[in-house]
């Protein structure tokens, strides 16, 4: 429970677009593999991402980022990059998402950069006064690259052999959670350690819940 009200403490220091407490139950409840935190050594956590998996009929399974925040005395330093980068692995590796989806708001340009230039994703679309206050978002989007080099194997498949084949939608989950979760991120090592920050896969977010912490060290 104590790490549940330093998450939304967290958030409130870091974003306008605050929780109530039971919105962190549902989403730790539900998809306990999508919530990560990073603490630094004394126990305190100082960053967090919060997602989940949408399931409309009408779209292909997918993951949505639905808030992410690092405290100011931490950021610069990867902690926002190795998180994002935990959460989208685990969307492909235990859902088999496809793509992953996030707004930001059009004013949040250092967000903005990062979802854009460091991590890959696209704008899809714009959303007029998608937020409390009246400001637009950014619609962003990410395939994830299991998904596309999955597509391209089935699409040269289909080719030689004359659709011959099957590609279904299961076949290949190429990443998964754990310890090499997030290897992928940038190396800001030496940063990390004097920061003295590690990172956590909340599988049950607490003991309260139920189920230990799984350690992510970079």
């Amino acid at each position: 429970m104590d790490d549940l009200l330093e998450m939304q403490a967290c958030n409130l220091m870091c974003l306008p677009e605050n929780y109530q407490m039971k919105y962190y139950f549902y989403h730790i409840l539900s998809w306990p593999q999508l919530l990560y935190v990073a603490e630094d050594y004394g126990g305190k956590i100082v960053g967090y991402v919060l997602a989940k998996m949408e399931e409309e009929s009408s779209e292909p399974c997918h993951g949505h980022i639905t808030s992410l925040a690092v405290l100011r005395t931490h950021r610069k330093l990867g902690i926002a990059t190795k998180l994002m980068n935990a959460a989208q692995n685990a969307m492909e590796g235990v859902f088999g998402a496809e793509y992953v989806s996030l707004h930001v708001r059009r004013s949040n340009r250092a967000a903005f950069n990062l979802y854009a230039s460091t991590l890959g994703y696209k704008i899809h679309d714009v959303e007029a006064k998608y937020y409390a206050d009246g400001e637009d978002a950014y619609d962003m989007r990410k395939q994830l690259k299991g998904r596309q080099q999955q597509q391209q194997i089935s699409r040269g498949h289909h080719h030689h052999h004359h659709h011959g084949g099957g590609c279904c939608s299961g076949e290949a989950k190429l990443v998964g959670t754990g310890s090499g979760a997030a290897a992928s991120s940038e190396g800001k090592d030496s940063s990390m350690e004097n920061k003295g920050c590690s990172f956590w896969d909340s599988k049950n977010m607490g003991k309260e819940i139920g189920g230990a912490y799984q350690e992510i060290m970079w």
